[in-house]
């Protein structure tokens, strides 16, 4: 930075072109999904399907990848046979295992090739695993994480820690990330002009191609769910990927959102977990759908994530916007139901802007010290390690 730091969260807001938050109680305008290319990872069932299902009913093209390939192609015969798709609409499955480069590679090659524009304006890193064995009694053909094997002393050391669920959930949205930002960034870049959108953002005119990158999280992203330590750690990283990406996306002119669903009864979610939640609400998959649907309709929405939950009645207050929780039955005036929320709303405040200063301090020490102090310590660096052979 050239100037001194700032305490004023919307000057860094300004420089990485971060986006207005996000009313989620305001409509949006889904005419922008017809004739968009869409890549989905996980695509055969749970989110990925379902918004497959949303997403072809407005004129989307669709190239779906996944390792359930019966899932696959009867749910593309199944769209393809729907009333409401065109005659003209790609909708494709392809195998893809996602730890595999290779896999990921050919799938999207096959969507650029599809593609009637030859490009892919939208991928979403929906594949993802959890930890399917007991946390509390783990057997040798369901290890977790949490226990290793063979404690006793008197046997061999445990063998390697089961990383399946790493591997699915953080090396293969890397893989898919890496390639998202290679082929999202051979769009035609976005028009200067822009139009005022739904969520008072700025969408680009339909003559543009859209560059957008929506990571799939979790509510473990920002919560930790005790027995599914590697789950957690790889939703966590999710977010922080997402929160990487989203201070560089001025460059690349690559919208990064991100959704961290609540628990939603999908394949994902075992019985046995649903069962820990009996009695507690769960989040609706058709409020999943929308929230996602909003982040890839609207394109003026950058570097925002959104939370969704089980529906919760609320009223506005006078005071800064808050919000109150309506309890009981009765109902109150000015009520909603709302199930979307926008997280890391206003981390710029606390985080981001520190880090901001922080990293100004250290540039402005290594500006005042010049080449010497440079020079100074590289002697130091070869003297110093010269002295330790």
């Amino acid at each position: 930075m050239s100037g001194p730091p700032t305490d004023d969260p919307s000057s860094v807001v300004d420089l990485i072109s971060q986006s207005p938050p996000v009313d989620c109680s305001k409509p949006y305008d889904t005419s922008t999904l017809a004739g968009k290319t869409i890549l989905i990872t996980g695509g055969a069932s749970g989110f990925g399907a379902a918004f497959a299902r949303h997403w072809a009913r407005h004129g989307a093209h669709l190239v779906l990848g996944d390792i359930n390939d019966r899932a696959g192609e009867e749910l593309v015969a199944e769209l393809r046979s729907s009333p409401s798709t065109a005659p003209d609409q790609v909708i494709f499955y392809q195998h893809c295992d996602v730890t595999s480069w290779t896999d990921q590679l050919a799938l999207f090659r096959a969507a650029i090739a599809a593609s009637p524009n030859h490009t892919i304006d939208t991928v979403v890193a929906g594949a993802g695993i959890i930890e399917r064995g007991n946390p509390l009694a783990p057997s040798a053909t369901s290890p977790v994480f949490d226990h290793p094997a063979n404690l006793d002393a008197s046997h061999p050391p445990p063998p390697p820690p089961p990383l399946k669920v790493l591997a699915v959930n953080l090396t293969g949205v890397m893989y898919t990330t890496h390639l998202a930002l290679y082929y999202l960034s051979l769009n035609p870049p976005p028009s200067t002009t822009t139009t005022t959108s739904s969520s008072s953002s700025s969408t680009p005119p339909r003559a543009a191609r859209d560059r957008h990158l929506l990571l799939i999280s979790s509510i473990a992203g920002l919560i930790p769910l005790p027995g599914q330590t590697e789950y957690t750690a790889s939703k966590h990283a999710v977010m922080g990927l997402f929160r990487a990406l989203r201070a560089t996306q001025q460059y690349s002119g690559i919208r990064v959102n991100a959704l961290t669903p609540y628990f939603v009864d999908t394949p994902l979610l075992p019985a046995a977990g649903l069962a820990l939640l009996a009695g507690a609400a769960t989040a609706a998959l058709e409020d999943v759908v929308d929230a996602a649907t909003r982040l890839v309709a609207d394109e003026g929405i950058r570097g925002r994530a959104l939370l969704v939950g089980p529906k919760i009645r609320v009223v506005d207050l006078v005071d800064g916007g808050r919000l109150r929780v309506v309890e009981g039955e009765a109902r109150t005036e000015g009520e909603r139901r709302q199930a979307v929320w926008e997280v890391y709303g206003h981390d710029y405040e606390r985080v981001e802007v520190f880090v901001w200063r922080y990293l100004w301090v250290l540039n402005l020490m290594r500006r005042l010290r010049g080449w010497v102090g440079f020079v100074r310590d590289l002697c130091g660096i070869f003297v110093g390690r010269r002295g330790r052979r």
